[in-house]
């Protein structure tokens, strides 16, 4: 049936003798880019000029805008992680970004308002280190990667709303967020304090621990250092149970990895915190330690502090050495990953702390894996069960005592091991078991003996239970210029004082040119100095700004009202949009973006800006986009890598490179291993040099084919060619229909307002219905249930072929093969949407009004089917039968057949019937 088409009388075309393809672009339409000027071959599949101009059409009639009014219509909110604008999009933006295209497209024919909107990350590092090297204001380059990634972006025919579309580093966008730091001031979420961070001494700036890396700074290499500077947080650990129990609502719509990730970070440990007595300075006071192993209590044989502990502070002030070392362990970077690789060192500081069991004097250790920032800045050090403290212990002649019974062999296995590989044995046995060595509560297991020591210590104010977290507050202040001002006033009479709500936003300005040596706001008069609001006396602005997970982590609620300039988010708009139905983007921001923006989300839930407690219904991580690697190894040790375009490679009959030559001189080079496209591997595939070559409608397809969409991909050059002739195919396909529509005088109003009379129809054309509707029922169950990406691909491939062997032999078989060819290219114009739409609209179609293809279930129902038959195993001929016909009588038709008759000349001994396949006789003598 045809009904499901919704047929353009605007375009009036009409099959003559000699049909054309360009007839259908109106001249209004036509003339608005010079590109559409060119006439297109029908004859040839022209995607330079075909894609052009069906984006010129997109863009004059405003395609894919879509209003905040109540919609009749079911809604759907498809959104990729917004890109950085560095200035050229690399092949990951357009997987990223195709995927959520795709999807926008499959709903929109499904009949639902879809909204894509698209912005950009614009504050941040890199911007400011390009502009240091360009020697040009970060505004300026960001703005200009703005214009030319979004003319990128255009040419992959994405159907975006671009109305929507802002930049974080505009005021317009980041005011608000400094109107919500004001109101989370107010009711004690964000306050200030001096932080031990990692302090990057070249970029002159705090990093987050994930961006050391090996304890130098992520992107000026530099060695990271520990500084206490004041910082602002935001207070998240007030939300952690929230944002861990939350978690359970996304099961099964949010990869699972990205939820085990999360509550890792989250981390909520239940244990108990013990009280260590100790008297110092005329001052009795306790060193406090959260664990959760209390059951290993009475193996503790010394505690380690944080070079900031007071403790150590006491004694650097006695001690030289100490001071000393404590001054080295300030040295490198506080992340865990980094503590956990270094060298474990630390110095013992002469003074003790009571066991609040045993009543003996514990030597208290300063060391440098002890972070003042995490819980009390202490630990309790118990060598013979924790793997580290093992190793310190060992090192330094420490005692080291067994409470957990270890299984039998235990610390031979160990032994065994440990020279295997040459390495020193750790016999630290970490995992729970029954008490031994402890007194009162041996025997006990972990539940029994942590039940038993709190009963006994905490009448006495020496232990109780507690809840803690790995999660800590979110220190935001960058000390950076190319970021959101932080909203807050410094004044020597009334301290830190918010900016008043209508004195915003305070505006970055965007005419500096950084140097490089440190925060050049602090050198601005005319932005540092103002007056305090409170009192009235000169103060000067906070020069922090905003660390720019804050701009990513609300963006998604703003598209809901980008425009409205008196609310952050507008709840009417939010409540018609939000949550996002479907957010793809890559795995790296499982923890970070994500959880941030998942706190946001209930920050501005509080507010009453939105509703529901997440921001994401559903949560695609999309997988790497992977190429291969050419290189040289140089005589001094280092490697130079060439551009694939830089090179001439032979590939084997699988496709896959064997021989490399570079093009200026003619030799080989090695080809490496297949990574992660990137600049530094010079192994990136510029976007616009295939869209050059092939057009964007191959990319795109070529980009979800290849692999599963939530899989790595590998690039490969000469795996372009399969979709490109694919896409050739359907053109000529098209192509050679309309010219069979026009030998048969067939009007394609006619043919598109008719309906199909299925009677009668040959068995071929029966087929090919039944091919055609199981595509679409397949297509449809793969993006609508499924997320499968890759398989319609597959699907829309195989139909082709049935179109290509279909021989129309009269009228009707003209008419089911309009059909398939218009289900065909709807469904293509999910991926392919510019020969999609355009071919469409050659044929008669609306493609503004067109609806997802419906299943005529009647297709699917096969009247016959043909089976094979054999004799001794070789196929002596063929039969059409009803299908699950009775095998006797399916035995009797077979030996009936001419051409099987024939090889019967000896006894049957055998007659095997495969259902619906095929009926295999077997003969003796």
């Amino acid at each position: 049936m045809l009904w499901h088409y919704l047929i353009s009388f605007n375009l009036s075309v009409t099959i003559n003798s000699e049909p054309t393809m360009s007839n259908a672009v109106n001249a209004e339409t036509a003339n608005m880019n010079n590109t559409n000027n060119t006439s297109i071959d029908s004859t040839q599949y022209q995607p330079q000029l075909i894609e052009a101009q069906q984006q010129a059409k997109w863009e004059a009639d405003k395609r894919f805008e879509v209003d905040n009014e109540p919609s009749e219509k079911p809604v759907r909110y498809m959104l990729s992680m917004f890109p950085y604008p560095s200035g050229k999009l690399h092949m990951g933006h357009v997987r990223n970004y195709t995927i959520s295209d795709v999807l926008s497209r499959y709903y929109r024919l499904k009949g639902y308002d879809v909204m894509q909107p698209m912005g950009w990350d614009g504050f941040g590092l890199p911007a400011e280190n390009a502009a240091i090297a360009n020697q040009t204001p970060p505004a300026a380059w960001t703005f200009a990667n703005i214009d030319s990634m979004r003319a990128q972006l255009k040419l992959l025919g994405l159907s975006i709303d671009w109305s929507r579309e802002f930049a974080t580093c505009s005021p317009e966008y980041y005011q608000w967020e400094q109107w919500l730091f004001l109101q989370l001031y107010k009711k004690g979420l964000v306050y200030k304090k001096l932080s031990t961070v990692n302090w990057d001494p070249v970029d002159n700036t705090v990093l987050a621990n994930e961006q050391v890396i090996d304890g130098k700074g992520w992107r000026s290499g530099a060695p990271v250092e520990k500084r206490d500077i004041p910082m602002y947080y935001f207070n998240i650990t007030d939300y952690a149970d929230e944002l861990l129990d939350d978690l359970e609502q996304l099961e099964g719509h949010w990869p699972s990895e990205v939820l085990t990730m999360q509550r890792n970070w989250i981390g909520r440990s239940a244990g108990m915190e013990v009280h260590f007595p100790y008297h110092i300075a005329d001052e009795d006071s306790t060193l406090d330690v959260f664990t959760t192993r209390p059951d290993t209590l009475m193996g503790v044989t010394y505690v380690a502090v944080a070079a900031e502990h007071p403790l150590a502070q006491y004694a650097a002030e006695k001690d030289e050495a100490i001071a000393q070392f404590c001054d080295l362990c300030k040295k490198g970077s506080v992340a865990e990953a980094d503590l956990a690789k270094a060298d474990k060192i630390g110095m013992d500081t002469g003074l003790t702390v009571t066991h609040p069991l045993t009543g003996e004097d514990i030597p208290v250790w300063v060391a440098n894996y002890v972070l003042m920032s995490y819980g009390s800045g202490a630990v309790m050090a118990v060598p013979a069960h924790d793997e580290r403290d093992y190793e310190f212990a060992t090192k330094y002649g420490l005692p080291i005592k067994q409470v957990i019974q270890s299984p039998e062999g235990f610390a031979q296995a160990r032994i065994s091991e440990a020279q295997a590989d040459g390495s020193e044995p750790n016999l630290a046995y970490t995992e729970r078991n029954t008490l031994i060595n402890s007194g009162e509560f041996d025997g006990m297991d972990f539940d029994d003996s942590f039940e038993a020591m709190l009963a006994k210590l905490e009448p006495k104010g020496l232990a109780n239970k507690k809840i803690q977290y790995r999660l800590r507050d979110w220190g935001v202040s960058r000390q950076r210029y190319w970021g959101c001002p932080i909203p807050m006033i410094n004044c020597e009479h009334c301290g830190n004082v918010p900016v008043e709500e209508q004195d915003l936003p305070v505006i970055l300005p965007t005419d500096v040119v950084p140097d490089g040596r440190g925060n050049p706001l602090k050198n601005m008069p005319e932005f540092v100095n103002t007056t305090c609001p409170k009192c009235g006396n000169p103060a000067e602005r906070e020069t922090d700004t905003f660390d720019t997970f804050v701009e990513s982590s609300w963006y998604y609620a703003r598209f809901a009202s980008p425009n409205d300039s008196q609310n952050m988010v507008n709840k009417s708009a939010a409540n018609k949009w939000l949550p996002v139905d479907q957010y793809i983007g890559g795995v790296e921001h499982a923890v970070m973006h994500l959880l941030y923006a998942r706190f946001f989300h209930k920050l501005m839930r509080d507010e009453n800006l939105v509703s529901g407690n997440e921001p994401f219904a559903n949560l695609m991580t999309q997988g790497m986009v992977l190429a291969g690697t050419f290189y040289r190894l140089n005589a001094d040790g280092s490697t130079t890598y060439y551009f694939p375009g830089d090179i001439d490679i032979d590939y084997n009959d699988r496709g896959q490179p064997v021989k490399a030559i570079l093009k200026s001189d003619g030799q080989p080079v090695t080809i490496g291993k297949i990574e992660k496209m990137s600049k530094s591997k010079n192994n990136g595939v510029d976007p616009q040099t295939t869209i050059d070559q092939y057009g964007a409608d191959t990319v795109r397809l070529y980009t979800l084919f290849t692999a599963p969409a939530d899989q790595t991909l590998e690039w490969s050059d000469d795996a372009l060619k399969g979709p490109y002739n694919f896409v050739k195919k359907v053109w000529r396909i098209a192509t050679d229909h309309l010219q069979a529509l026009a030998s048969a005088n067939l009007a394609l109003d006619a043919i598109n307002t008719t309906a199909l009379d299925t009677n009668d129809l040959s068995k071929a054309a029966k087929n090919l219905r039944r091919k055609t509707h199981e595509t679409v029922a397949k297509i449809d169950k793969d993006l609508g249930e499924r997320l499968a990406l890759n398989t319609p691909v597959s699907s829309l491939m195989e139909l082709a072929n049935e179109l290509t062997s279909f021989k129309a032999a009269n009228e009707q078989d003209l008419q089911v093969q309009h059909e398939a060819l218009v289900d065909l290219l709807i469904m293509l114009s999910v991926y392919a949407p510019h020969v999609g739409e355009y071919l469409l609209e050659q044929l008669g179609i609306d493609t503004i009004a067109m609806l997802y293809p419906s299943v005529d279930t009647s297709a699917l129902v096969q009247d016959t089917v043909t089976m094979v038959v054999q004799v001794n195993g070789k196929v002596r001929g063929k039969m059409d039968v009803a299908p699950n016909s009775d095998p006797e009588q399916l035995k009797a038709q077979a030996r009936d057949i001419e051409s099987v008759k024939k090889f019967l000349t000896g006894d049957i001994k055998k007659e095997i019937v495969v259902p619906n396949k095929l009926v295999n006789i077997v003969v003796v003598g």
